[in-house]
């Protein structure tokens, strides 16, 4: 069976990233082992300037591995689409937990504020969306869930997209 794939999708500042360290959290509470994945532009570039793994890189390596005895980083072109590289690289996980990729074909959960300077979410048309938190009186036709309605995400999470 495929890693389950969703995306908290949302504007700028509407607290997708916290919402993703919650959600995160309350599923290894419960034992699931959690990936995540986040969207950055093609300019990002982790792997420091001067650094042994970059200088590797800049003299032609196709791929550069960074390993301690606890963790790796892989710097690596990779042209192919950012759901194969997902299901690739975090294959072995319960559950791949994306931010951002709104432009995707990815299971959505968007994130709305009404203190934020957007007027309307972005996603409510979106056939993949399903589920929406927010604290405005929008109500898709998908669960909606407050802000702090952590727990609750999380078990509908696990019940539609965990559980066998």
């Amino acid at each position: 069976m495929r890693t389950q794939i969703i995306s908290i999708a949302g504007k700028s500042n509407s607290g997708k990233t916290t919402l993703l360290e919650k959600l995160i959290s309350e599923l290894k509470n419960r034992g699931y082992k959690i990936g995540s994945v986040k969207h950055t532009h093609d300019g990002f570039d982790f792997d420091k300037k001067g650094k042994d793994s970059w200088r590797h890189k800049k003299a032609g390596a196709a791929a550069s591995l960074v390993i301690t005895d606890t963790k790796i980083a892989l710097v690596k072109e990779d042209t192919r689409s950012h759901l194969e590289k997902m299901e690739t690289f975090l294959g072995d996980t319960d559950l791949i937990l994306a931010e951002g990729f709104k432009k995707q074909p990815l299971k959505k959960i968007e994130i709305f504020r009404i203190d934020s300077d957007h007027k309307e979410p972005m996603c409510l048309e979106d056939p993949d969306l399903i589920a929406f938190v927010t604290d405005s009186a929008f109500r898709p036709q998908v669960p909606v869930f407050g802000l702090n309605d952590v727990q609750e995400i999380a078990s509908f999470i696990e019940k539609n997209y965990l559980t066998p």
